[in-house]
């Protein structure tokens, strides 16, 4: 569990590391094209200001569309006593927890820090889970919190807008040009920023969901140590897949937060290389492997 706990946190500076470099040089290939660099710094703040609302305000947002309902302690006590036990395993606030009304298994945890997280479970995870089972999911949930992982998405976010607003600054100035390059060298390197402005936001996409996907690895291995008890989590993984029902409430903008994806359009090679989560076969064989 230590190993790959520390082998996904690895992976995930190597990641964020290589999207600092990307959005670099293109900040400086599209500012030599144009001979301004108004683009890398324009970019920046326009994603700094998007990222602060969202970070600020996302939770909200996520669990309103959700339809969550917040519960308390009477309203379900085994439900309270499982995410109480586990927050003084882990070290952690209690967070408010909330009920979305969906037959559908599945959960997410929110909030911009442990002090100001929110643990949300279906209606469905609670009828069709065991103890064990929904021990798993909840410690996933909360290592999520635990390990700032809406920090670290929130840095993504910037990273992922910044160059997007980039590539859209610069084929935008296109059409305002009035230079009169007519040199190879220029040519040559207008021509690469137009490639460049066209594969970097795919690119950048890639790399976000890459990111996110070893937040889940690591929540995972995170939620094994929390419980000591690995199977827990996969034998509740291996039944949230098997479901077919969709979160009715799910959309792609909120899929992203659940424990395993609730639109269920899994298959072919390319919808894994644009899911936000893991195959669920994959990571049922990690947590069986750290058992």
């Amino acid at each position: 569990m230590y190993n790959q706990i520390d082998s996904n946190k690895r992976k995930t500076i190597v990641i964020i590391t290589i999207f600092f470099v990307v959005m670099l040089a293109l900040g400086y290939i599209f500012s030599l094209a144009f001979n301004n660099s108004i683009f890398i710094v324009l970019a920046v703040i326009i994603s700094l200001i998007q990222a602060w609302v969202g970070y600020s305000y996302g939770d909200k947002l996520a669990l309103s569309v959700s339809h969550a309902v917040e519960i308390k302690h009477n309203d379900n006590e085994q439900l309270f006593h499982i995410v109480e036990n586990l927050c003084i395993a882990g070290g952690l606030p209690m967070p408010k927890i909330y009920v979305i009304p969906d037959s559908a298994p599945n959960a997410f945890a929110t909030g911009r820090d442990p002090k100001h997280a929110s643990l949300a479970v279906t209606s469905g995870l609670l009828d069709k889970l065991n103890k064990t089972e929904l021990e798993g999911v909840i410690a996933h949930e909360l290592s999520h919190i635990g390990n700032r992982d809406i920090l670290v998405m929130m840095v993504v976010m910037v990273l992922v807008g910044a160059i997007a607003m980039m590539a859209d600054f610069f084929m935008r100035s296109l059409w305002f040009r009035r230079g009169n390059d007519r040199d190879n060298s220029g040519q040559i390197l207008m021509l690469v920023g137009i490639v460049l402005a066209i594969l970097a936001p795919i690119v950048a996409t890639l790399m976000q969901l890459a990111v996110s996907r070893k937040r889940e690895y690591l929540a995972d291995a995170s939620g094994a140590l929390l419980t000591r008890y690995p199977e827990g989590l996969a034998t509740a993984l291996e039944k949230i897949a098997v479901d077919k029902e969709p979160l009715e409430v799910a959309n792609k903008a909120t899929a992203m937060l659940y424990i395993e994806n609730p639109l269920k359009d899994h298959g072919g090679w390319l919808n894994g290389l644009f899911s936000t989560h893991p195959p669920v076969a994959d990571r049922i064989k990690k947590l069986r492997a750290m058992a």
